[in-house]
């Protein structure tokens, strides 16, 4: 297959929306595995995770069997081997790549990666997807199979992208992230909407989420691969507050945030920050009113938590309040010997 045409098919393929099923058309969307089980229960729920990963695997053989389609296989050193230019996760599932680099330890590597020459340094190469795969080649002490293609960077991301978008192990947030970090690079709405399949409103959301939320917290939260866009939505609209901004660095340093695993890390947030925002109740105020015998003048005092306050009402109010107003000094002074 030809540089020119290499990924046509990427970049035709139907725009959607990421993880909000409210956003999705009236027809049914549901696949195969998900029809085959939505009425059968408990064990239902069990056979559809099951049926629906066998698909999702099945799915992301046959994408890159398209992409690769008529390539050489090669066994290339992972030390000449370079990760891509763009991010594409926020952190690794680690018990994820355990079972991996064991599947690979007792069958071999079963698909291959794509590298591309890479655009700055001789005789090395640059990583399009298969990073996992690369990874635990390096760690098994044994070289990787690959498929050399000369792309260039726009190509590079499109099927990096694309290739992510197949496997549907991106959470919401990696690839709103994967989307600002291309967009930060310069690259149009058009390339960032083919790497991702999705349509331009989506993609302009991402991206808000993104600004409405600094990477520190977003770091701190994790991929939280079981939430979708609206969560993170909601967050991002409460984070448009410096009061509630800083109220959030405060809540994800807390022991009880460290505790959570991701996606129950982002609910803590989402709740703190609406209890943080709550309207405070009022102070409890207790009021009394003082009057000499001539009636002339009457004294309201309030006292608050931190405050006391005087109001000055009747004839004398004025007199007696510029009275006062001038013998501060001194009364303050007879206080103090007073309470010393």
């Amino acid at each position: 297959m030809s540089r020119k045409n290499l990924l046509l098919s990427l970049t035709e393929r139907k725009l959607t929306a990421v993880n909000s099923p409210a956003e999705q058309p009236a027809e049914s969307t549901l696949t195969p595995a998900m029809e085959r089980n939505r009425n059968r229960g408990a064990f239902g729920a069990i056979t559809r995770s099951i049926d629906e990963l066998a698909e999702k695997a099945q799915a992301v053989k046959e994408f890159e069997a398209k992409l690769l389609e008529g390539a050489t296989v090669v066994e290339l050193d992972p030390e000449q081997i370079d990760v891509s230019f763009v991010a594409d996760r926020i952190e690794e599932d680690e018990a994820a790549f355990k079972e991996l680099v064991a599947a690979i330890r007792e069958r071999g590597q079963d698909s291959p990666i794509m590298v591309r020459p890479h655009p700055h340094q001789h005789d090395r190469y640059m990583t399009v997807f298969g990073h996992r795969r690369l990874r635990a080649a390096r760690a098994l002490g044994r070289k990787v199979r690959a498929v050399i293609k000369s792309l260039d960077d726009r190509e590079h991301v499109i099927a990096q992208g694309q290739e992510n978008s197949a496997r549907a192990d991106l959470s919401f947030i990696e690839k709103a992230m994967f989307a600002a970090r291309l967009e930060a690079r310069g690259y149009e709405r058009e390339v960032i909407m083919s790497a991702l399949s999705v349509d331009k409103t989506v993609v302009s959301k991402m991206i808000s989420v993104t600004k409405d939320i600094p990477d520190d917290i977003i770091s701190a939260i994790g991929p939280a691969r079981n939430s979708g866009r609206d969560k993170w939505y909601k967050v991002a609209i409460k984070l448009r507050s410096d009061e509630v901004l800083e109220k959030a660095r405060g809540l994800i340093g807390s022991p009880d945030f460290l505790s959570l695993d991701s996606d129950t890390r982002l609910e803590f947030l989402d709740t703190g920050l609406d209890k943080s925002s709550a309207p405070k109740r009022k102070e409890t105020v207790r009021a009394a009113v003082w009057r000499p015998s001539d009636g002339k003048v009457a004294v309201a005092t309030k006292a608050g938590r931190t405050s006391y306050t005087l109001e000055l009402t009747e004839k004398d109010a004025k007199l007696f309040g510029t009275w006062l107003a001038g013998n501060l000094e001194s009364l303050y002074e007879a206080f103090r010997k007073a309470n010393s």
